[in-house]
């Protein structure tokens, strides 16, 4: 069996393999934001000085703009110091003295204030911070483990931006660009976190099915509900790549990716389980793993799929208050192009994430069952200290037979007496 599954997962492997060959832009010249048009240059600046000022440029005294003081940090004047003013709608953030800040510089004249406008604030070293807490947590709970997770993740972050955003930005097809990418990185982040085995190889072929009939359904379902993925962003960026992207290959990308970090988590759980199962009773049939793995499953996409629809409603929050201020009903409301792409993104995410329960738990029942009750036990595990190697199925098990047999044994006793 373990040879089966390593000849099925042998078809995938080489595809991922060749597609990345295939789609990578070799030669391709990676296009700037210059070459674009879109030539501003971030420059970090300190906020010096705050005061409402009128809107007219010159003027003093109170009005109903803000005006900044700012000394820049780096850039073609650093610790030169440049006033702007900024109106004070409810889109405008509040700005205090200290507040590091970073400037757009248009490369026009560099002691001009007009040359420079405000767009955000630095957020470096908080972000540097939650990442080394991030980083902590994992290896303090994780060890080892964690520290392969850790590694795991700077590879799908390479892959994200090494190969699916080159490619796509090239003119690749999107959805062939994530599914390739997806699959490369479940290949080496699965193996790399859990190890060479028949139970991570069962995972990865539960994976990689899932994948593609989450694939398989955006595609259908996109077109059948006629989504273009033409939001007001993406028309921005394919009129200013000038290049041949298709928007609705955007979309389906967005959903495969999306629903890569859910799907192999519950493949992963699934293997497990129907591996434990059979490590505390290897008298299982094959039937009988399938189903209580199976309803182990139940509990699991309970969870993950409510996880997956309110990590997209969150995400679509500001959509969502704007549209329940409108006239519309609720069903002219889904029925938008926004509304209807989130719809189908989570939709086609969870039932991916559905149909990854049965596949994975099939396929692992079925390598579990043939697999010799020595193979399913940990390789440290001896008769001598089988009992510190126990799993913790089968530590209830002895401990329920122990308490059983305890309340068996009481009357005796009593009546003996």
């Amino acid at each position: 069996m373990r040879r089966a599954v390593a000849i099925a997962l042998i078809p995938f492997a080489l595809a991922a393999v060749i597609g990345m060959v295939l789609l990578y832009p070799f030669g391709h010249h990676a296009r700037s934001g210059a070459d674009l048009g879109l030539g501003q240059h971030p420059v970090d600046a300190e906020v010096i000085a705050a005061a409402s000022s009128s809107c007219t440029s010159g003027a003093e005294g109170p009005g109903e703009c803000l005006r900044l003081t700012l000394r820049m940090q780096n850039g073609p004047r650093p610790g030169h110091t440049i006033q702007q003013v900024l109106p004070t709608d409810p889109a405008t953030p509040k700005f205090s003295v200290g507040d590091e800040i970073v400037l757009s510089y248009s490369g026009a004249a560099p002691e001009d204030p007009a040359s420079y406008q405000v767009v955000d604030f630095q957020r470096g070293t908080p972000l540097l911070v939650l990442g080394l807490v991030f980083a902590a947590a994992v290896l303090l709970l994780g060890r080892w483990q964690g520290l392969l997770s850790l590694i795991s993740l700077g590879l799908t972050v390479v892959v994200l931006i090494g190969f699916i955003l080159p490619a796509i930005l090239a003119g690749e097809n999107p959805l062939l660009v994530a599914i390739t990418g997806a699959g490369t990185t479940m290949f080496a982040t699965l193996y790399l976190s859990h190890g060479f085995s028949v139970r991570t190889s069962t995972a990865v072929l539960g994976t990689m099915l899932s994948l593609g009939l989450i694939g398989l359904l955006s595609s259908t379902f996109s077109a059948t509900t006629k989504l273009t993925g033409l939001d007001e962003q993406t028309t921005d960026l394919i009129g200013a790549l000038n290049t041949p992207i298709d928007a609705r290959g955007l979309l389906l990308a967005g959903i495969v990716i999306g629903a890569l970090g859910v799907l192999d988590d519950v493949t992963v759980t699934q293997t497990s389980a129907v591996w434990e199962l059979r490590k505390a009773n290897p008298d299982l049939s094959w039937r009988q793993l399938y189903s209580s793995g199976l309803q182990i499953g139940r509990d699991h996409v309970a969870s993950s799929v409510n996880t997956l629809v309110l990590a997209y409603a969150g995400a679509a929050l500001p959509l969502l208050l704007a549209y329940t201020l409108s006239d519309r009903t609720f069903g002219e409301i889904i029925s938008t192009q926004a509304v209807a792409q989130e719809l189908v993104r989570t939709l086609v995410g969870s039932i991916g994430i559905i149909a990854a329960v049965p596949i994975t738990t099939a396929i692992a029942a079925a390598v579990a069952v043939r697999e010799r009750p020595s193979s399913t036990k940990s390789a440290r595990e001896t008769p001598q200290n089988s009992k510190s190697g126990d799993s913790v199925a089968e530590r209830v098990s002895r401990a329920a037979a122990s308490s059983a047999e305890t309340a068996t044994m009481r009357p005796r006793r009593h009546i003996a007496k």
